[in-house]
């Protein structure tokens, strides 16, 4: 039944313009509360998890986290592949959504286990599971991103779509940030490690749920023009050819780098820094909810400014404040709150305009060559975000370990410079680089709008 639904919107291609039902917008957006209760713990915590539970080196730790993305260097764009080329009676992504959750929740508890091995033991481990728990994430993620894309043809639409997606994130990023540290004390009852293993299995218990409400929810409306047979080469070469999406691979990995070292670093400002770690769920807490409300004020925003200059100017905002923060006394508690929620303010849009663009270069590369690999945008897209996130995990492990840092000790000077820098300047500069990588991206709105229009003209004589 569903196959027939999705052959009939194709055959009418002002259906996939149409307005999306809310209660579509809420069952796509709240799939990546599910993902969040994964990728904000890995932000937030895998590291400190690592060093200070799990008793790894910090150098060998942000070796491990590159290396590790090695293997997404070829299963995201794989899967994005794979998932392009799916076909079933439930459409191309949404059937992931039922089967991927069960070994995401298996490999995420894995991922958080301390097991009984000496040092090299334990390494080999944290290599293992968090690869598979990455190779798992893989699975259910792109085929998530992907199914945006093909909900609507309408990029007002799409960013509305995905403004939902991470408002959801944001409120599972919330609720990592601010209740993990008390669950793996509730949970464990003096038991670090067992309250972590608890703590995941429960995030991926809900998660589960989560996926299955996407599935349930969502509809595939935009199908590749019929005639397309196109080799996974041929997908990769577009993509290489589409200058758009090129830009925002670049985009991607420098905000990400931004978003990542700021908020791996926080848990060791306030702890080593600012000497005040019962602070870390008021402002990991704090800077989500602002990140939530940046995103829900995307659609708005994008009604005034075109996404490109939109881009631009919070990457500015959020390079000068970071900069900023590195003036601050530690006893100034109130402002460096402030000025940290103000950064996830600017923060918030980030997320889906970059997604809902991503989606305008998959209609970019079909109005280019005639050929659509929507998932594969998204994929190689992720990678880079993935690529972007490993660097500033290494970045933070690798400088940690040069300036001298000891777990759980009182830290030198050194250290202490290195945790602070890490917060503030080496991210401000990343994000005004991002600003400056922005200004290359050539499709403001009145070029989408052509785009758009003489594709859709082309489905029109093509049904």
């Amino acid at each position: 039944m569903q196959q027939n639904q999705n052959v009939a919107t194709a055959a009418h291609p002002r259906a996939a313009a149409e307005r999306l039902p809310l209660r579509e917008k809420i069952g796509y957006g709240v799939g990546d509360f599910g993902f969040n209760l994964y990728w904000a713990n890995i932000s937030a915590f895998l590291l400190i998890f690592y060093t200070d539970v799990m008793g790894l080196a910090a150098a060998a730790v942000g070796t491990m986290m590159l290396v590790t993305k090695l293997v997404d260097a070829v299963t995201d764009p794989l899967m994005g592949a794979i998932a392009d080329r799916t076909r079933t009676r439930f459409g191309r992504f949404r059937p992931y959504m039922l089967y991927g959750a069960l070994p995401l929740a298996l490999t995420g508890v894995l991922t958080w286990t301390v097991p009984d091995l000496d040092g090299g033991g334990r390494l080999l481990w944290a290599y293992a599971t968090f690869t598979l728990m990455m190779l798992a994430y893989t699975v259910l993620s792109m085929p998530y991103s992907a199914l945006s894309g093909v909900m609507t043809a309408d990029s007002q639409q799409r960013t509305t779509l995905i403004s939902f997606r991470f408002i959801a994130a944001f409120a599972g990023t919330t609720l990592v940030n601010w209740l993990t540290l008390d669950l793996v004390r509730w949970l464990g009852r003096g038991d670090e490690p067992l309250g972590w293993q608890l703590t995941l299995g429960l995030y991926g218990a809900v998660a589960a749920v989560v996926f299955l409400v996407v599935f349930a929810t969502t509809r595939e409306r935009i199908e590749p023009p019929p005639q397309q047979r196109s080799a996974v080469r041929q997908d990769i070469a577009d993509l290489l050819r589409n200058k758009p999406w090129r830009v925002l691979f670049v985009l991607a990995l420098v905000i990400m780098v931004t978003i990542v070292m700021r908020s791996g670093t926080l848990v060791y400002y306030l702890k080593y820094h600012v000497d005040r770690p019962e602070l870390t769920g008021l402002f990991l807490g704090c800077y989500s909810l602002a990140l939530a409300a940046g995103a829900a004020l995307t659609p708005v925003l994008t009604r005034f400014v075109d996404k490109r200059s939109a881009m631009i100017w919070l990457m500015v905002g959020v390079g000068l404040i970071s900069c900023a923060m590195y003036f601050l006394p530690k006893e100034q508690i109130w402002t460096m709150l402030a000025l940290n929620t103000l950064v996830g303010l600017l923060l918030g849009p980030k997320s889906p305009l970059a997604f809902s663009m991503y989606a305008d270069c998959a209609d970019y590369t079909e109005w280019k060559t005639g050929r659509r690999a929507t998932a594969m945008t998204f994929a190689a897209a992720t990678f880079s975000q993935k690529l972007g996130g490993a660097v500033a995990s290494a970045a933070i492990a690798w400088m940690l370990a040069a300036m001298g840092y000891v777990a759980n000790q009182a830290q030198s000077d050194a250290s202490r410079l290195g945790i602070v820098l890490l917060l503030t300047v080496i991210p401000g500069v990343v994000a005004l680089l991002a600003a400056w990588v922005m200004r290359a991206y050539p499709l403001d709105d009145a070029a989408l709008a052509r785009v758009q229009d003489e594709l859709r003209a082309r489905r029109e004589a093509a049904a």
